[in-house]
């Protein structure tokens, strides 16, 4: 094993390339620019290719082409580039088709603030492309070595799934320097429970069947595959049909082949709640290292609280929310997004709060004060800006 000192971007470069990601391409933008930068560099040493790409538009459909080509791909930017993905994301999701996009959430609206962080595409994160009927795979890191995990795991799950991955990070996350431990050999690699699927053909004519089946090899355009693929409603044979009956089989599949197998995607981190706490705090991402930090500490004195961290955010994971409790969903927005899907999923008789900060982490104190509220039933008081408006 290697250690060493390196941002979340670094680590991100690092994950891709073990996964077997060969082509990056990109445009600019802060706080993702590192990992253009980064896969620029280390594409070339191992036979892969880089392309900065005119727009963030061009560069997806760029790397959907390269996955079509046989090759595993990845791009990365922020939010104001991530809106912009929509249209050949759902080439993506609609053609089946492997890639990995990495989104470094920074403070918003529109272009906000650089180098803050945000979580303002939770949402978008979930319906990134028009037209509805599927289902998206979204993991969020917490720290630099997750994110080199993650980005592994995100090539993993884009092959068995025939499917775009997001990897939602945030700005502390990207720029944040921390320890990384990077395998050097197979046998690491395989001993940090790093899951690798090299890229498989699917040969034509069929496209795919009309089932919640996965680990299906994706359609590869030539090599002699005899393959055809659109993102109009396809036939078997992946080529375009007006019929209403192919429409009902393919939205099928893009739906349940990711709730059906939802067991694969889900995880997440549980904080004290074998005893059926009375607050639970629900955090992803940076927000939730401070959380568990309060969570520690409201135990420490002997306060009833517990903590759920996402780490798979879609498909959500509503079974995990099994306790009837006060929640406090945590999240770097002001507009609440997240606590939202905590208000749908939790047990009837349970009361949803919010806490929202924009473009900086919250305190453990200022945690520490809501938990205390709402163990004794009192108000959360906040100023204006930041009352419980979602």
């Amino acid at each position: 094993m290697r250690r060493t000192l390196d941002t979340g971007n670094a680590a991100i470069t690092e994950g891709a390339i073990i996964a077997g990601c060969r082509v990056f391409a990109g445009y600019p933008i802060t706080p993702a620019t590192e990992i253009a930068e980064n896969m620029s560099r280390r594409l070339p040493q191992v036979g892969g290719y880089y392309l900065q790409a005119e727009d963030e538009l061009a560069a997806l459909h760029i790397c959907i082409g390269a996955s079509l080509g046989g090759l595993k791909a990845m791009t990365a930017t922020s939010g104001p580039g991530y809106i912009l993905y929509a249209d050949p994301y759902g080439w993506a999701i609609g053609s089946e088709i492997p890639v990995v996009i990495v989104n470094a959430q920074r403070v918003g609206p529109v272009s906000g603030i650089t180098g803050a962080p945000g979580q303002g595409e939770f949402y978008l994160s979930r319906y990134p492309t028009q037209g509805g009927n599927f289902e998206t795979i979204v993991l969020a890191p917490n720290s630099v070595q997750e994110a080199f995990t993650l980005t592994v795991e995100a090539f993993y799950l884009a092959e068995r799934f025939r499917t775009p991955v997001t990897l939602l990070a945030d700005q502390l996350v990207t720029d944040g320097w921390e320890t990384l431990i990077l395998p050097e050999t197979e046998e690491e690699i395989q001993a940090m429970g790093l899951k690798v699927i090299p890229r498989r053909i699917k040969e034509g004519p069929e496209f795919y069947p009309a089932t919640d089946e996965i680990d299906i090899p994706p359609v590869v355009l030539g090599h002699n595959t005899g393959a055809a693929c659109s993102d109009w409603t396809p036939t078997a044979e992946g080529y375009d049909t007006e019929e209403v009956e192919w429409q009902h089989k393919h939205a099928y599949r893009l739906i349940y082949k990711i709730r059906n197998h939802k067991d694969l995607i889900t995880r997440y981190e549980a904080y004290f709640l074998e005893d059926d706490p009375e607050v639970i705090l629900v955090s992803y991402g940076s927000p939730s290292r401070v959380v568990k930090s309060a969570v520690k500490a409201a135990r420490e004195k002997g306060l009833k609280v517990g903590g759920l961290r996402l780490i798979s955010l879609w498909p959500f994971p509503d079974e995990i929310f099994t306790k009837t409790a006060k929640y406090l969903s945590v999240e770097l927005n002001y507009d609440g997004q997240l606590v939202r899907e905590v208000q749908r999923a939790m047990p009837k008789g349970s009361e949803v709060h919010f806490m929202g900060k924009c473009g900086e982490l919250p305190t453990v104190a200022e945690l520490m004060e809501l938990i205390e509220a709402l163990l004794k039933g009192q108000p959360l008081k906040a100023k204006p800006w930041e009352m419980e408006a979602w």
